[in-house]
């Protein structure tokens, strides 16, 4: 297509070519001009002259709209739903938060109503007023997020003190804390003193308790009974290993009550004393040893006969 242009002011004419490729273009243009001007006009007639619409366009304008309201509507009820979800999780680990809080306040001794684990803390103050935030659902569901990370968080670190105050307390049950004997006295005790045998000075590698032929003799603390015969010098004699490399033994009894392999609790009844081995009388023998080498028991003892 060749295009003339011709100007009063202008003495010569002016002439331009246009091909194929050119003027779809140009109707490209022409096209999306006028479309941009009906959807303008439109407008302006929705937005400000909405009763000059007839009743096609009101009815497509009214389900536009709806479809537009369900679709916000749907988005809302799914958001909530997954919020509420969310916050049932919350509260099951809340609620198993509240039942370790228990079981570490009974694990330290503290009270039960110095911590209430079910109840919420009491709280007050000033009211000093801040300015009030919208809240938008992504950004409530962030915060959800942060504290479904924290909760976690408080419960991973409150397993592990969990776990390491049963530990004491089972390496507390597992060391010689209670006397041996529930009734009787020392009538030697650990350290360098005369043998009542040759009469030099020797180590006395435990206490002696003094007490009649059969009474009861206790495990000190809990553990496996690594031996239980007749020793040259001991006698009949028990050895409790408590693990951490320590174990207790029990001399001169008259009666053995356990063998070996046997699993025994603090308290339980183990032997009866007696006269047995190197003795020059009715008494038990009680030695304390960590790593092979004799220690005072009374440094372990809680309860001492006396």
């Amino acid at each position: 297509m060749n295009v003339i242009l011709v100007s009063n002011r202008l003495a010569k004419t002016r002439s331009f070519t246009l091909n194929i490729w050119q003027l779809m273009l140009l109707s490209l243009l022409l096209f999306g001009m006028m479309w941009s001007a009906a959807f303008a006009v439109q407008y302006a007639l929705v937005r400000f002259a909405p009763e000059s619409l007839n009743d096609g366009i009101r009815t497509l304008l009214s389900k536009v709209r709806s479809d537009e309201q369900q679709k916000q509507q749907t988005y809302l009820h799914s958001s909530l739903d997954a919020m509420a979800t969310r916050v049932g999780q919350m509260q099951a680990q809340m609620q198993r938060l509240d039942a370790l809080g228990a079981r570490l306040a009974k694990l330290t001794g503290m009270k039960p109503e110095e911590f209430q684990f079910d109840q919420p803390p009491a709280r007050g103050g000033p009211l000093v007023a801040a300015p009030a935030q919208e809240m938008s659902v992504p950004g409530l569901t962030q915060q959800l997020d942060l504290l479904t990370r924290l909760v976690n968080d408080r419960s991973d670190k409150l397993m592990a003190l969990e776990t390491m105050l049963l530990q004491n307390q089972l390496s507390s049950k597992l060391l010689p804390s209670t006397s041996p004997i529930r009734e009787g006295w020392y009538s030697s005790n650990f350290g360098w003193r005369i043998d009542p045998f040759t009469g030099d000075n020797a180590m006395h590698e435990g206490v002696d308790y003094m007490a009649p032929e059969g009474t009861p003799v206790h495990a000190s603390a809990g553990g496996v009974v690594a031996y239980a015969d007749i020793h040259p010098q001991y006698g009949k004699m028990i050895e409790i290993d408590h693990g951490n490399d320590i174990v207790t033994r029990y001399a001169h009894a008259s009666r053995l009550l356990v063998k070996v392999g046997q699993v025994v609790r603090c308290g339980d009844k183990i032997a009866e004393v007696g006269n047995t081995g190197r003795s020059t009388g009715s008494h038990l023998h009680f030695e304390v040893r960590y790593r092979g080498m004799a220690q005072n028991p009374v440094r372990f003892l809680q309860k001492t006969a006396g």
